[in-house]
């Protein structure tokens, strides 16, 4: 079958792999249809790395999907040749601690997607998933939102771990995918008002239009946000992974509020300004993936209100994926998201 491969910084070639197979009884094997090009992906392209988690080439990229099913393992129930899904890109092992605590999420043995060391990229024609990772979807859902599911279901997993959003008043620092993502769960969940910083204009303009009620270069400061809100936000998402945005998101926060970290900085070290932390007593959580929220994003996608085909900028094909990977490594001719349909 076809793959693409990362085969270097900023390098990417198709190669012939042999095709995956059913070796479980709860195994599903797919065909790919459309695949989302993410922020993370762009890490391992550009940079080989993101912290501790190393490259080596060639390296099969990719985690944002919707598939067909093409077959199913004898245990399988509840799937059947012909079905739609959207994937969530992460197998956990259902028994260690974190499993049993219900956050299946930072399993001790996780297996996810695309990440060295672990399991292999979807930029592929065929691929096995447990059927526990696999979510039918709708009849009136596309396949570019079905693959759209696994971003979003990070903005609402983030979302719900901040606060109650019935009458918050909330920042965003950045308008990529993700932070696109926080806006539309945000404004699902009964934000009252959001406020967006992101430097490219383009990605403003759609914020804007899409629920944003200020979308600003975070160049102008804080002052148009703080003229608005004396009181200061709830909370605030940082969704750009830049030192600056931290700095930023932190000068926003009330007495009490919840600053969210979802960005993933190139860097190995931020730093928080500690006299803002101690006196405002401010709370620092990180968000780590989309703990158990692919249904709640499937839902939210086909609420009447919601609307997230915004967030596609450019279809492209598999063997255009370098030229896609460039676009958003770029930040290229307004480009928010990438889809990738894998028979072109």
């Amino acid at each position: 079958m076809k793959s693409m491969m990362l085969t270097g910084i900023r390098q990417m070639e198709m190669a012939e792999r042999r095709e995956p197979a059913i070796s479980r009884p709860d195994d599903v094997m797919l065909v790919i249809d459309t695949v989302g090009v993410c922020g993370s992906d762009i890490h391992y392209y550009a940079t080989g790395r993101i912290g501790s988690q190393v490259v080596h080439f060639p390296f099969p990229v990719g985690h944002e999907c919707s598939a067909r099913v093409l077959e199913v393992g004898p245990a399988v129930r509840e799937l059947k040749p012909g079905d739609r899904v959207a994937v969530d890109p992460a197998i956990s092992c259902g028994e260690c601690d974190q499993c049993r605590a219900n956050r299946r999420h930072t399993c001790r043995n996780l297996l996810f997607m695309g990440c060295p060391g672990q399991i292999d990229g979807c930029l592929c024609e065929r691929y096995v998933m447990p059927a526990e990772s696999l979510y039918r979807i709708p009849d009136a859902m596309s396949m570019e939102q079905a693959a759209l599911v696994e971003p979003l279901s990070i903005g609402l997993y983030a979302v719900k771990l901040s606060i109650p959003m019935r009458g918050a008043r909330i920042g965003i620092l950045g308008a990529g995918p993700i932070g696109l993502s926080v806006m539309t769960a945000a404004r699902y969940l009964g934000a009252d008002t959001v406020y967006l910083t992101e430097p490219v204009a383009s990605r403003r303009e759609l914020a804007a239009e899409h629920g944003a009620d200020l979308a600003l270069d975070p160049s102008e400061g804080n002052d148009p946000i703080l003229a608005r809100e004396p009181g200061l936000l709830d909370v605030v998402f940082e969704c750009s992974g830049e030192q600056a945005a931290v700095d930023q998101g932190l000068a926003l926060l009330k007495p009490g509020g919840k600053f969210m970290i979802i960005g993933i900085p190139e860097v190995d070290r931020i730093s928080f300004e500690a006299d803002t932390m101690r006196r405002r007593e401010i709370c620092v959580q990180n968000v780590r993936r989309q703990n158990e929220c692919m249904q709640g994003a499937i839902d939210m996608v086909m609420h009447p209100d919601v609307d997230v085909d915004f967030m596609i900028t450019h279809r492209m094909t598999l063997n255009e994926s370098k030229a896609a990977f460039d676009m958003v490594d770029q930040k290229a001719d307004g480009v928010v998201k990438v889809m990738l349909r894998i028979d072109g």
